[in-house]
């Protein structure tokens, strides 16, 4: 006779459930709460906010979520968040292109050629400046 297959429980937890009543928080909605908490004038990096959610490589998945944070409300400054260099690599996203260096230039962030002027002293780093 055949042995019984051993049945496992899942491993995986059971899907939490929120204050607001979601379930578990999407990687995109991480992304947001973390953008939303760039201070004015200050810039931030996909990698950097990769990183500081646990997802060092998914820095691409970032500017996904970014690309998709025009209709989320509360609103998304996805205009704080520019490539590790500095570069206004999403600025293809906004309409009309030149928009992100606009905004950017109201908070007095400086943009020459498609780069934040003085980057390292705008950078703001999550991990440092929300105290993880």
């Amino acid at each position: 006779m055949p042995k019984a297959k051993k049945i496992q429980a899942p491993t995986n937890a059971l899907p939490k459930i929120l204050p607001s009543g979601k379930s578990d928080i999407s990687f995109f909605e991480q992304v947001y709460d973390v953008v939303r908490q760039i201070p004015k004038g200050r810039v931030t990096s996909y990698g950097v906010i990769a990183a500081f959610l646990g997802a060092k490589s998914s820095a691409r998945m970032v500017g996904w979520a970014m690309n998709a944070s025009f209709t989320v409300r509360p609103k998304v400054p996805a205009h704080r968040v520019v490539n590790r260099n500095g570069m206004l690599s999403g600025k293809a996203h906004f309409v009309p292109p030149t928009l992100m260096e606009e905004l950017l230039t109201k908070e007095n962030i400086k943009v020459e050629n498609n780069r934040v002027v003085d980057f390292e002293k705008k950078f703001w780093d999550p991990a440092i400046d929300l105290n993880f």
